[in-house]
C-alpha cells in the first residue's frame, strides 16, 4: 500500500508540474501578444502624431495615450505597462526585480546576444506570473531620446516631463522593458 501511495504522489506531483509548466508558458504567450499590442499600439499613435504635427506634437501625444493605452489593455488579471533605468514618466520606475531584468538585459545587448531578450518570473506563493521583453533603441528613437535632441524637442519633453531622464540613448541601447503581471486572484 505504501508503494501505492509513493507512487500515486509521484504521478500527482508530476502532472502538477507538468499543468504549472503549461500555464506558465500560456502566461507567456498572453504577456507576449499584451507587450506587443502595446508597442503597436503607441507606434501607431506616436506615427500619426509626428506626421501631423512633428516630434513635438509626438512627444505630447506619448504622454497623453501611453499610460490610457497600457490601462486599456491591463484587464482580466493582467497589469501591462513600460519600465526602464532611465525613465521618462516618474510612474514607470522599475520595482526591484524589474530593475535586475533591465540590468541583464544591458548586459546581454552589449554581449551582443541575439534573439528577444525576455524574463518571467513565477511567485511559488500567490501564483502571481511576471513577464519583460526589452525594449532597444532604434534609429528613429534617438530623435526623442538620443544624445543629441533638437533644443525645440528637449524643451517639448522637458514641459511635458519635467523629470525626465531618458535621453542620451545610442541606436541598439536598452531603452526600456515592458513589463507585465498576471494575478490569478485578479482574473477572477
Amino acid at each position: 500500500m505504501c508503494f501505492a501511495l509513493v507512487g500515486f504522489s509521484s504521478i500527482a506531483s508530476a502532472v502538477q508540474q507538468t499543468t504549472t509548466d503549461l500555464n506558465e508558458q500560456d502566461n507567456r504567450n498572453e504577456a507576449r501578444a499584451h507587450a506587443k499590442e502595446l508597442g503597436s499600439n503607441l507606434k501607431t499613435r506616436l506615427q500619426e502624431a509626428i506626421k501631423r504635427g512633428g516630434l513635438e506634437v509626438g512627444v505630447e501625444e506619448c504622454k497623453l495615450v501611453a499610460e490610457p493605452i497600457a490601462h486599456s489593455l491591463s484587464k482580466e488579471g493582467w497589469t501591462v505597462g513600460r519600465t526602464a533605468l532611465r525613465v521618462r514618466n516618474p510612474n514607470n520606475k522599475p520595482d526591484d526585480w524589474e530593475t535586475a531584468q533591465l540590468i541583464k538585459f544591458a548586459e546581454q545587448l552589449s554581449e551582443n546576444v541575439t534573439g528577444p531578450l525576455e524574463a518571467t518570473h513565477v511567485d511559488g506563493k500567490t501564483g502571481e506570473f511576471r513577464y519583460m521583453k526589452a525594449i532597444t533603441t532604434g534609429q528613429v528613437c534617438t530623435a526623442c531620446h538620443g544624445e543629441q535632441v533638437s533644443p525645440s524637442v528637449l524643451s517639448a519633453i522637458k514641459k511635458a516631463y519635467p523629470e525626465d531622464e531618458a535621453t542620451g540613448f545610442k541606436p541598439g541601447s536598452l531603452r526600456g522593458a515592458f513589463t507585465l503581471r498576471y494575478s490569478p486572484t485578479d482574473a477572477e
